[in-house]
């Protein structure tokens, strides 16, 4: 079978980018609408403030004018002298007019807003000039009315203004049909790609006398996109991808391997019964030579007089047959117990030994009811990732089909590892009915089984993989019901480029 090597052909890569565009089409969508709603609620929380603001401002002229009429003229000494002071300290007061019983206003427009004033009981604005963004304020009062010139502009209290006055929002006062713009807001020049009608606020100010309706306006589109976050998007989706089409490639050659490791232990059976037939016929000659000479060695002693020395030599080449029997039979038990015995051991990642076994099993659990839970941390040991894999998976298998002896509310499997010492332990722990004291001395033997049916070789087989690995895996019960099997595997003199071994498995 021909190695998958180099880039993607480009029929198996066409997938992946249609599969890109999408995810970038979705999240860059996703980005645009979270930064959308993130600039339209600063824009409303922002409005809300300015809003506040003026119509303190917009309260304290009526304050200020009703105040006036209160307090009646001033001293003979200096008429118009506490008027005079207000400009100090309110800047957008530019004048301060006052009508005395027996005078008139010096502009027509002053006089009917008095009659206006007079009518609704409070202050009413008059002259008002939107070229200037001025106005004038009109009190009536007894013996005097007051009139407060007013600049728009200075009103605005730029020190606690919540928008920068360059910014992008247009800010502007509408009185009737005239308008005051108070901050011009982003040039179009400067956003002329996507300017749509963007984000408004419309809300009258909190004063009956000074009808303003406070205006701001915010364009939005494409131009103000965060696309530095969507190019970000675009990589971080781009090299997921990428990895994920890595690891389905790594994932194939993994399976590919095992196949061909299937293969060739189909063909070491195969091998194995033609050994098999030469090992009984290498067994039949020295079986045979050790019957002949014991039965030699019986003739000779019954003899009379026994020939000793003859009936010796007889049962020293019966001895020497027996050893050469018992040489053929260790390098079968060597061929069938530790095929891989030469195998070099690896640092492997318990954690991540763990999470594949957790993600193989998860499916399974979910359809049997199991809790399935990943406990502690330790770091890489020495030993065979496959071998330390295989003894997981059976375990874990033999623990959730424990588990189906007790009600599914109670069923919970517990994967951890730990360290201790020089050893790291990776146990596996079930709640269900336990295993019998009288069976866990038993429990590693060959062919022993407490399940129906069972042939016995499952636990037998991880105690041979730990042993190969200088491991050794224990059981004991885990109260108050269950029991727990752990795995002690010596720890790696270098921890490190284990995440590259697991990868290789």
């Amino acid at each position: 079978m021909p190695e998958a090597r180099g880039p993607l052909p480009a029929r198996g890569a066409l997938p992946w980018l249609l599969g890109w565009t999408a995810l970038l089409l979705a999240g860059g969508f996703v980005i645009v609408r979270m930064d959308i709603a993130e600039r339209r609620e600063a824009f409303q929380a922002d409005a809300r403030i300015a809003h506040r603001l003026l119509s303190q401002r917009m309260v304290q002229h009526d304050a200020i004018v009703e105040t006036l009429v209160l307090l009646g003229p001033s001293s003979a000494a200096d008429p118009q002298g506490a008027e005079r002071r207000l400009g100090a300290i309110y800047p957008q007061l530019l004048a301060v007019h006052r009508r005395r019983p027996d005078g008139a206003w010096p502009d027509e427009a002053l006089r009917e807003a008095e009659a206006r004033s007079r009518a609704s009981r409070h202050a009413e604005v008059a002259a008002f000039d939107a070229a200037q963004g001025r106005y004038a304020l009109v009190l009536a009062g007894e013996p005097d009315s007051v009139a407060l010139r007013i600049d728009l502009q200075r009103t605005v209290p730029w020190d606690t203004w919540p928008l920068p006055r360059a910014g992008p929002v247009q800010v502007a006062l509408q009185h009737g049909a005239q308008r005051v713009l108070l901050q011009p807001g982003e040039p179009v020049a400067s956003r002329p790609v996507g300017l749509t009608g963007g984000f408004s606020f419309t809300k009258a100010l909190a004063s009956p006398g000074q009808p303003f309706e406070l205006q701001l306006q915010r364009a939005t589109g494409p131009a103000q996109w965060p696309w530095r976050g969507l190019a970000a998007w675009a990589a971080l989706s781009g090299l997921a991808l990428a990895v994920l089409a890595t690891r389905r490639a790594q994932r194939r050659e993994r399976d590919r391997a095992q196949a061909l490791l299937r293969l060739e232990q189909t063909a070491r059976l195969g091998t194995l019964g033609e050994l098999a037939g030469g090992i009984a016929h290498e067994l039949n000659q020295p079986l045979a030579a050790v019957l002949a000479n014991t039965q030699a060695a019986r003739r000779l002693l019954d003899d009379q007089p026994p020939e000793l020395a003859t009936a010796r030599d007889a049962m020293a080449q019966a001895a020497a047959q027996a050893r050469r029997a018992a040489d053929v039979l260790a390098r079968l038990r060597r061929l069938v117990e530790a095929p891989d015995a030469a195998r070099p051991q690896t640092p492997v990642l318990l954690q991540a030994v763990v999470r594949n076994a957790a993600a193989l099993l998860a499916p399974e659990a979910r359809r049997r009811g199991i809790t399935l839970v990943i406990e502690g941390d330790a770091p890489a040991v020495l030993g065979d990732a496959v071998a330390v894999e295989q003894i997981v998976h059976n375990l874990a298998a033999n623990a959730m089909q424990a588990l189906e002896a007790v009600p599914a509310s109670e069923r919970r499997l517990v994967l951890g590892v730990r360290r201790d010492g020089a050893r790291g332990l990776l146990s596996v722990r079930d709640s269900g009915p336990g295993i019998p004291p009288d069976a866990l001395p038993l429990i590693f033997e060959p062919f022993y089984t407490t399940k129906p049916g069972g042939l016995g070789l499952g636990l037998s087989l991880c105690e041979s993989l730990a042993r190969a690995m200088h491991g050794t895996l224990a059981v004991r019960p885990a109260p108050p019901r269950g029991a727990e099997f752990e795995l002690a595997l010596p720890l790696a003199a270098a921890p490190a480029d284990t995440a590259s071994t697991q990868d290789k498995t």
